[in-house]
Parts: C-alpha cells; structure tokens; sequence
C-alpha cells in the first residue's frame, strides 16, 4: 500500500497498545469460563459478577461498570469478531493518532457507547463488549481519511473510507435485524470516535492539522452529547445493592432451612428410638427448630421491601414459609409438653403442608 502506509509506519510509536487491549479481553475471556462462563453463551449472572453493564447496578454507584464492561464478551464467536476488528482498525488508528491519543479514543467512545445503551435499553439490558470501543476506532479513521484525504492518492483514500464505512454501515444494520446485539453502544461508540477523530487529529508535520475552530467545535458537540445523554438516563427499575442483599438472604434462608429440616427429623427420629421424654424433646426442638425459623423469619421480614426487586416474590414466599414452620414446631413443642397427640398430629400435618406450598 502506498505512501499512506509508508507514512503510519515511520511514524509508529515504540509502544503498541492494540496487542495490549486484546490481549486484555482475551485474558479476561479465558478467566471467565474459568468462574463458570459458557465457551459458545455466558449467562447474565456470570457477566454481571463480572462487570457488566446495567442499569440498576451500574446506576447504584457502581459507574465502573461502564468501563469493565469493555473487556467482557458473552461467548467465543463474540470475542473473536471483536478482536478481529480491533486489530484490523487498531493497527492503522494507533498509526495514526499515537498510542495515548489511540487509547483515549478507544476509551471514550467505549465509555460513550455504554452510555448511550444505559439510555437506550432503560437500564434493562445486560450488555458488554468491546464493540463500542471499537466503533470509536472506526469513527476516528474516517475522521482521520477525511480531514487528510488532500494529501493522500485518491485510490488509497477511497479503498480505505468506504471500506470503513461499509464495514460501519453493514454492522449497524446486522445489529438492528439481529436480536441481542447492543447497537446503542455501536452507534454511541462510532459518533463517539468521529468526534474525538477530530479533536485529536496530530498537528504536527506529517499530517495536517484541523482547523483550530474545528477542533472546539468537535470538543464542545462531544461535551453537548455526553451530558444530554446522563440528564436522559431514565431512573433505575431498583436498586442492585438491595437485589444483592435479597439474594444473599434467600440463598442463605435455603441452606438453613434444608439443615433444620434434617435436624427436625433427626430430632423426632431419636426421640421415638430412644424414649427421650416429652419435655426433653419439646426442650431440644424449641432450640434446634424454632428459635432458628425464628430468626430467619426475622431476617425475611427486615429485607427491603421493594416489590420491583426481581427476587421480591420469592422472599416473600419463603418468609411466609418461615413463619409456617416456626408456628407449626412451637405447636409441635406445645403439644409435647402438653402430651397432646392431637395437637401434635396437627403440628406435623402443618409442618409437611407449609413444605409442599414452599
């Protein structure tokens, strides 16, 4: 190729981040499916663990999430299309831009393109990936191609923009006909990376500079977007802090109450074997059976109480089943020490029926 490329390679920094980023991403991918990610599909738990970015979680303090996101791909035919595009447009923006200004595009539209899918999807889509970042590159290269096409062979300028913008125009549209894929970040990233192209663009010998006024203008558009977009951030469903504290309890509530079901069990079992009196088993069951459903009906009934919580349903149920089998082992202690079968028989009775309604 020409004197285009003749020039990008003279003019290559010592420092290369593109091996770098991909490198990153790779590294990231590989630790994924390590912790449980699917080689072909990751679930949203895995990549939200990881990162990922959404709303009620990215929206609940956790802004970070709008740059992890960037190194996170949901399976390996994702992550191969994203490194294959990084490296293709990678190698010629770095050439052209240097590797800090590279990296600054590359980050700012990554960080653009997630946010314009926090707005877009209303914080309900669980979204990662480099595309945006990449989109950004291929915003820059056009900006680059266009601003210097003067000072390129008109045969080199041509192959290279359509071919960018071929590449720009027809991924856009596959995202639009194809479910899934996160085309706010796409576009985000892209007007992200023209803007950016231009601000950025070197002044220096080789290449000839945009015009002052140009230069704020784009640094003013890229300031006008980025903050109409997080005044149009819509207010999270609910807040992922409380989502976690729910999960955790109900995670924790099923794990008690498999082990204090055996134990009941085991408790009345003995008794039976045994000849453990009346007052000793009631004693032992009151300990071991109700004062722990006890605690844990407590525990259900602090949980934030926000029924927009995915987990909310299902912490209620579970706290109504605690509070079924606290009554029904108090009542199975009051009938011991009663010696009162009956009351006992209509204890147990209770006890499997609160378990089948679980």
């Amino acid at each position: 190729m020409n004197a285009l490329h003749d020039q990008l390679r003279l003019s290559m920094p010592q420092l290369r981040i593109t091996p770098l980023l991909i490198a990153a991403n790779v590294v990231v991918f590989v630790a994924m499916l390590f912790s449980g990610a699917g080689l072909w599909h990751s679930q949203n738990g895995v990549q939200l663990a990881w990162g990922a970015n959404f709303g009620p979680a990215t929206q609940d303090g956790e802004w970070w999430r709008l740059g992890s996101a960037l190194f996170l791909h949901f399976g390996l035919l994702h992550i191969a299309l994203n490194m294959y595009a990084l490296w293709d447009a990678g190698q010629w923006v770095e050439r052209m831009y240097g590797y800090f200004r590279f990296a600054l595009i590359y980050f700012a539209a990554g960080l653009a393109g997630n946010l314009l899918s926090l707005v877009v999807h209303a914080g309900q889509a669980v979204s990662g990936g480099a595309s945006g970042a990449i989109f950004g590159l291929y915003g820059a290269l056009l900006s680059y191609l266009w601003l210097e096409r003067s000072r390129m062979q008109p045969g080199e300028f041509r192959w290279l923009f359509w071919a960018a913008i071929g590449f720009s125009v027809v991924s856009i549209v596959f995202g639009f006909l194809v479910p899934g894929i996160d085309n706010a970040a796409h576009i985000g990233g892209l007007v992200a990376g023209l803007l950016m192209g231009m601000l950025l663009i070197k002044s220096d010998g080789n290449v000839i500079a945009i015009q002052q006024g140009g230069r704020v203008a784009s640094g003013l558009v890229f300031v006008v977007l980025i903050s109409a977009m997080v005044a149009r951030i819509p207010p999270p469903a609910y807040r992922w802090s409380e989502e976690k504290l729910v999960r955790q309890e109900i995670g924790e509530f099923l794990e008690q109450d498999a082990a204090i079901s055996r134990t009941w069990e085991s408790v009345l079992q003995q008794g039976r074997r045994k000849g453990v009196s009346s007052d000793d088993l009631a004693d032992v069951i009151e300990s071991l059976v109700v004062e722990r459903y006890e605690h844990s009906f407590e525990d259900l009934s602090a949980l934030p109480h926000d029924a927009r919580l995915p987990s909310a349903q299902q912490a209620e149920r579970l706290r109504i089943y605690a509070e079924q089998r606290r009554d029904a082992s108090r009542e199975m202690v009051e009938g011991l020490r009663a010696r009162d079968g009956k009351r006992i028989q209509k204890a147990l009775e209770d006890a499997r029926k609160s378990r089948r309604d679980k």
